[in-house]
């Protein structure tokens, strides 16, 4: 009886891991097998070359990231598109999974040119949603576009910034950063109380 095999899903995801903790440079094959505690060979018998890996990674950052959230939005029975927004975020931005991998992505994004058209592509996909929902309470177009590029910054931009925010939290500033962008009352907790 022969041994099993590391199944491709296996490498793709502990290439994601290193993605995120190292960038593009540190998915080797050779780390990715000592890290699965296997030898590099049977990489080979799913992927041509380290480059077929980082295609199959980026393909499965990109099923999860736009395709499954907006997926999951779509399916969701409660239809307010202020509660819909708010699980998109928290689905691609607010968890260990996705958010350092998507921060890791737009880096890597930044020096190969291929990468930033797929981060182009998602990120398209969650700009057109974002229109959409915020599209049915607020009908001025230019503002749709302006609440939307403002809440999307605020989703990614937040895990860069090291600011204080003098007597609140950085979760009771982004709760009512998120009312302001989404026309909604003022969330409790956001006033600090």
């Amino acid at each position: 009886m022969g041994v099993a095999r590391t199944p491709r899903e296996r490498w793709v995801e502990e290439g994601l891991t290193v993605l995120a903790d190292g960038g593009p440079e540190a998915v080797r094959v050779e780390v990715l097998a000592k890290r699965l505690g296997v030898t590099k060979g049977g990489f080979y018998g799913y992927f041509a070359d380290r480059d077929a890996l980082l295609a199959a990674m980026l393909d499965t950052w990109e099923r999860e990231a736009a395709d499954q959230v907006v997926e999951r939005v779509r399916q969701e029975p409660d239809g307010d598109p202020r509660t819909l927004i708010t699980l998109a975020g928290m689905l691609t931005f607010s968890g260990d999974r996705l958010r350092p991998i998507d921060l890791a992505v737009r880096d890597w994004a930044r020096r190969d040119e291929a990468v930033a058209e797929r981060l182009r592509r998602v990120d398209n996909r969650r700009m057109e949603l974002l229109r959409e929902m915020i599209g049915t309470f607020c009908p001025d177009p230019d503002e749709v576009e302006a609440r939307s590029l403002l809440a999307f910054c605020v989703a990614i931009g937040h895990h860069f910034l090291a600011a204080d925010h003098e007597g609140r939290t950085r979760a009771e500033v982004l709760a009512r950063a998120g009312d302001l962008i989404l026309d909604r009352p003022k969330s409790r907790g956001s006033d600090g109380g």
